[in-house]
């Protein structure tokens, strides 16, 4: 499954020189982020975010960042899986004042203090820290204080989508990364990556978007039979007929980037049945079985957020650089996402 797509491996402006548009020499894909987004002019159009997600089995946590340029969002999310508890905490400001996220995604740290929500991400050493505090629903504490690891040789799936010359979009997406820390809802602290693997995704987004869009994402790490730490990175919808893809699989730490758009098969009117992506060949071959719905129904007039996140466990196959098979174990847990913004 050789990809056809231009790897990069320089440093590059993700826009010309006056920011207005697309770089063509910023088109295509690296295994470490590369792109420094210096989006400039066409306010209204420009979207940035990072989005942490810490995925722990029986549950799930994240916490975003993001400036849409009339607005702007802090938002932390948790499951527990089992005892179904649930919720966000979520601070929405105005044309996205106090919210800025630079243009080398983890230069500096992102911060965030709120009456009802304190959140901060920052560059350590070996990591990435995490540290979020807020109210639940019920009045109750919660605190996030987690640790991304980040080990040398580590690869991610990096990738700038062109649509056009105005619209394009770079993405940063980090899967199979291990989390250790705690997360303490309502009173009850539980550890995270102690008892069993808890792995984070980071999906950063740089890029300039038209008002209409819709995609899917997914993700997900753990083990293959043999004992190989994989990571699970897939997408579409967005980047079909643009010459790039967000596929690939991350195999103790080395990327494998796919080129070809995969075929994904699942209803979205019935998120709870099992998500099926595939290749042509059948070489890949991954089924999401899901336990957890995330269901985003935003609507407040020119912004819309409506779709499904549900949370769950994959089983299948993948091919190896040399094509042959990695069957994944029973610990692999992930993701799958349909999404469809008005923005």
């Amino acid at each position: 499954m050789a990809t056809h797509e231009r790897e990069l491996t320089e440093p590059v402006d993700l826009c010309t020189p006056d920011g207005h548009s697309l770089n063509r020499d910023a088109v295509g894909w690296s295994r470490v982020p590369l792109q420094r987004a210096n989006l400039q002019g066409s306010w209204g159009r420009n979207k940035r975010w990072d989005y942490w997600g810490i995925l722990l089995g029986d549950g799930a946590v994240s916490v975003t960042f993001a400036d849409l340029d009339y607005v702007g969002l802090v938002a932390v999310n948790w499951a527990d899986f089992v005892t179904r508890d649930h919720g966000q905490a979520a601070h929405i400001a105005p044309f996205g004042r106090g919210i800025r996220l630079p243009d080398v995604p983890g230069s500096r740290p992102l911060h965030h203090r709120s009456r009802r929500l304190d959140a901060e991400v920052s560059e350590v050493e070996g990591g990435t820290r995490i540290i979020a505090h807020w109210r639940g629903s019920h009045g109750g504490e919660n605190r996030l204080d987690a640790l991304v690891e980040r080990p040398d040789g580590h690869e991610s799936l990096n990738v700038v989508v062109p649509w056009s010359a105005t619209r394009f979009q770079y993405t940063s997406k980090h899967q199979a990364r291990r989390v250790t820390g705690s997360l303490n809802l309502n009173g009850v602290t539980r550890p995270i990556g102690a008892d069993r693997p808890a792995w984070a995704t980071l999906d950063v987004g740089r890029g300039r978007w038209a008002y209409r869009v819709i995609w899917n994402w997914a993700g997900g790490a753990g083990t293959t039979t043999d004992g190989h730490t994989i990571g699970i990175q897939m997408g579409s919808k967005w980047t079909d007929g643009t010459g790039v893809t967000e596929n690939g699989i991350i195999v103790d730490g080395r990327l494998s980037k796919i080129g070809e758009e995969l075929v994904w098969d699942y209803d979205p009117q019935r998120p709870m049945e099992p998500w099926h992506v595939h290749s042509a060949d059948h070489t890949l071959e991954l089924t999401l079985t899901p336990r957890w719905d995330l269901p985003s129904t935003l609507n407040i007039g020119v912004l819309a957020n409506l779709g499904h996140q549900v949370f769950g466990s994959w089983s299948g196959t993948v091919p190896r650089d040399d094509g042959a098979p990695l069957t994944l174990g029973d610990d692999v847990i992930g993701f799958a996402e349909e999404i469809s913004w008005r923005w």
